[in-house]
């Protein structure tokens, strides 16, 4: 047994370790900036602000930025930031916005179901068995991933936010989920309670259909039911746009000739009880389905060059749980590097809370000196930040742009964030091409872009990994 006294903190040594802070005039100094605005403001170098200016080789042009608002929906906005950009640019659109709402009905539907299922698969499980204990942990949260995403849209399609605009559950859902995720854990009580009293599969199955009926009630009262159809306008941007260099004398002699009146006279496309599966297919220039989750998680438990899936991931029961490739970190940033110079943006994951600055929109190491604040080095590299828990992916947002030198290779990335313009710069943060190598850790890559080894890794028997393993969370 271990000695309590040895263990305890040393009162003689806490006057020692006071006497050496005291004497250093470096923390003295530190002390006020950090008491008085707050390690990042404290912490933030100038000179690492200045070395990320915000100018891109490589940028994309995107619509207005988004806002999850009060929210865990973040990788619903980045991956609906990857298509409108894809549909904006095919059709020639100013602006446009998908309904985050709309996706995040069916998510909260299908999250429920599948915990339900799970219940069904563990009955003789303990409650405080490990695999319980993730099954139960927030039922029918908000986080996610790509595939979970991709799941959705497969069978539910896509709206314009003009056909199912936000409500004030969806900008925050913290009740709406709280009292959803203890029905659901009421409903798992009573299906174990019934298997031990010697219930049917048959018998249960109907409790759970059930049971289903009041989760559709629920979300249906705090969200309003989605549309099964819908009406679209959008307005083309002006044909002439694209020629205006080489046609301005002829435009001004028509404008002459022709008064303009105040009447918007751009292109029309319009549809008439459109259903949201229709509208996916016909409006979208991409399938979900055309992508994959590419992961660069550099430790032993997880060697390069294989296909692994996690357990108790899925949404869609029916779709199947979250797999990856995982790949060195080269192969990793070409294809990042290819699909943007491409002209495609890019949904990534990452731990957004590792050397940020969330009002400035900085992450990079050089600008967060936490190090020199508090006079010691933080040594960890990717595989132990992921080993250790200490950064694994929890918030997904979308590449624009990178920069790339004089000798091609990248030196900062461009990044759309979901949580509204007045954060970062107008909604963009930048990335510095080192602090990518470390806390950048799953890409959603066009299976057009990968080499072949990988591509093929996509089709190889995937590892199974335990759903409390070290790597990623659910993104938020």
């Amino acid at each position: 047994m271990t000695d309590q006294s040895a263990a305890a903190v040393d009162v003689a040594h806490l006057k020692d370790y006071s006497r050496a802070f005291n004497a250093d005039r470096a923390n003295l100094v530190a002390a006020n900036a950090a008491v008085s605005t707050g390690v990042l403001a404290a912490a933030t170098d100038y000179r690492g602000l200045r070395s990320l200016p915000r100018d891109f080789s490589i940028e994309l042009k995107q619509g207005s930025i988004t806002n999850q608002e009060r929210s865990g929906r973040c990788w619903m906005f980045a991956s609906l930031n990857t298509l409108r950009y894809e549909l904006m640019h095919r059709w020639n659109l100013e602006d446009f916005e998908f309904s985050e709402t709309y996706l995040f009905f069916w998510d909260a539907i299908e999250k429920s179901n599948t915990y339900l299922e799970h219940v069904l698969d563990t009955l003789d499980e303990p409650t405080d068995s490990r695999i319980f204990e993730v099954i139960n942990d927030g039922p029918s949260d908000d986080g996610g991933w790509w595939q979970m995403f991709a799941a959705l849209v497969n069978k539910y399609g896509l709206v314009p936010k003009s056909a199912y605009p936000e409500s004030a559950n969806s900008r925050d859902s913290d009740a709406f989920k709280q009292y959803l995720n203890t029905k659901l854990r009421e409903f798992a009580a009573d299906l174990r309670r019934s298997h031990e009293a010697g219930a049917s599969t048959e018998t249960l199955r109907e409790t759970k259909r059930k049971d289903m009926a009041t989760v559709y009630r629920i979300c249906a009262i705090a969200l309003g039911e989605p549309p099964a159809t819908f009406d679209f306008l959008a307005r083309v941007k002006d044909d002439d746009d694209k020629d205006d260099a080489k046609n301005d004398g002829a435009k001004a002699a028509d404008t002459k000739a022709k008064p303009e009146s105040g009447k918007d006279e751009r292109r029309q496309i319009r549809e008439t009880g459109i259903t949201p599966l229709e509208f996916y297919r016909k409006y979208v220039p991409v399938d979900v389905n055309d992508f994959v989750t590419i992961s660069n998680a550099p430790m032993k438990r997880t060697p390069f060059g294989k296909r692994y899936r996690i357990r108790y991931t899925a949404n869609v029961i029916e779709a199947g749980d979250m797999e990856f490739v995982n790949v060195p970190l080269d192969v990793f940033k070409k294809a990042a590097i290819d699909q943007l110079s491409a002209g495609h943006p890019i949904w990534f994951a990452c731990d957004c809370m590792q050397f940020a600055l969330r009002g400035e929109g900085v992450f990079d190491r050089d600008t967060v000196r936490v190090d020199q604040l508090f006079g010691t080095e933080f040594t960890f590299d990717k595989a132990d930040g992921l080993e250790y828990g200490d950064s694994p992916s929890n918030h997904a947002m979308t590449f624009t742009g990178v920069n790339l030198d004089a000798d091609g290779r990248p030196d900062r990335w461009k990044i759309e964030n979901s949580w509204g313009k007045d954060n970062g710069k107008d909604g963009y943060y930048v990335a510095s091409d080192a602090w990518f190598d470390q806390y950048v850790t799953e890409l959603i890559i066009r299976k057009d872009m990968l080499d072949q080894a990988t591509l093929d890794l996509t089709k190889a028997e995937p590892v199974e990994l335990e759903p409390w393993q070290p790597l990623t969370r659910r993104c938020r």
